[in-house]
């Protein structure tokens, strides 16, 4: 092999049910199965060039090449695919993030998936998407969802071999969310830190576990009934929930600003208001998140817009799975990235 390409999207997903704690740090392997619904809005492209000629791996993010740190990161993760091919070229890889990195909108859930994708594609790996989630899943838990559609599990296994993710329901029925960007900096506590702290510390998070378990049963209903307002009541009650583990870990800490609080108040004001089922979630990060019908999202938009900047409200229909891009496709990336509209 002189030279193998390959080039990928992956979009960002957001849990309904969260992923929060791992029982195995190294093979990232969660304490509960999660839900996700990816979405169109924020996705990531990356081109992964295996060259022989090269004489390490390097990786550059947004066109700037990046620490030793960060591509100690990305090598980590190839080695993962060469041990699987039996080889180890070192790699050139690019990706564009059109998503807030590190901000609690899922930028690691996009980039993992589409760089993995964008292994397989480039290594001619003969993997089902299924399988090749369990190797996304090495380089970020929730990438293991957005190699997916629509609504997608990630069921949480008994081995590296069976934690795996797989689509639950396209959600092509109405459903939509908005995105509250109260802020798009660095979080200050990364997730796998704060994870951890609060799986080690928090008196709650047996019940956490427990409660998600029952949750994931419930929502997977009530998508099967295409029941909205149950899976609305859901989607805000776990994850509320998985926020009151950090908050009762010892330290404190929280992901919540300020402004994520003033967020939240505007989504009840206006819900109540436009009487219109619109139900919240938050990540690890201060954005807040809004599960609504499609066809409320304008209405909430406006009415939101009286207590927020309007270009900080962002709508997003349900996201396609992961795939495979054409050179073209990536230089119009690249040229989005020149004129300055990545995010």
């Amino acid at each position: 092999m002189t030279q193998a390409v390959g080039i990928a999207r992956a979009h960002t997903n957001i849990a309904l049910i969260k992923y929060w704690g791992k029982r195995d740090k190294d093979l990232f392997l969660p304490m509960n199965s999660s839900l996700s619904l990816t979405l169109e809005a924020f996705y990531t492209d990356t081109k992964v060039t295996f060259d022989d000629e090269l004489i390490k791996d390097i990786f550059l993010l947004n066109g700037k090449e990046q620490s030793e740190k960060e591509v100690a990161k990305i090598s980590h993760f190839l080695d993962l695919f060469c041990e699987y091919i039996g080889k180890r070229p070192f790699a050139r890889v690019e990706s564009i993030n059109f998503v807030p990195t590190a901000a609690g909108l899922a930028s690691s859930a996009s980039a993992f998936a589409a760089l993995a994708l964008a292994v397989a594609d480039a290594l001619k790996l003969d993997m089902t998407r299924q399988e090749l989630s369990t190797f996304a899943r090495r380089g970020s838990g929730s990438s293991t969802r957005s190699l997916f559609g629509g609504f997608v599990e990630w069921a949480m296994g008994t081995s590296s071999e069976d934690s795996m993710a797989h689509p639950v329901d396209d959600a092509d029925w109405d459903i939509g969310m908005l995105v509250l960007v109260v802020d798009s900096q660095e979080k200050k506590i990364a997730s796998r830190i704060g994870m951890e702290h609060t799986v080690q510390t928090s008196p709650f998070y047996p019940a956490w576990i427990e409660t998600a378990r029952e949750d994931l049963q419930a929502m997977k209903a009530a998508i099967a009934e295409k029941d909205f307002e149950t899976l609305g009541r859901i989607t805000e009650h776990n994850g509320f929930k998985m926020h009151a583990t950090t908050l009762s870990a010892n330290p404190p800490f929280t992901y919540w600003s300020a402004d994520s609080l003033l967020a939240q108040e505007a989504v009840r004001l206006v819900r109540e208001e436009l009487q219109v089922p619109a139900y919240m979630t938050m990540d690890a990060g201060p954005n807040v998140k809004i599960l609504c019908r499609a066809s409320d999202m304008g209405r909430l938009q406006k009415a939101l817009s009286i207590h927020f900047p309007a270009e900080n409200i962002i709508s997003s229909l349900p996201g396609p799975a992961a795939y495979v891009l054409s050179e073209a496709d990536w230089q119009q990336s690249k040229m989005r990235l020149t004129e300055g509209n990545h995010i």
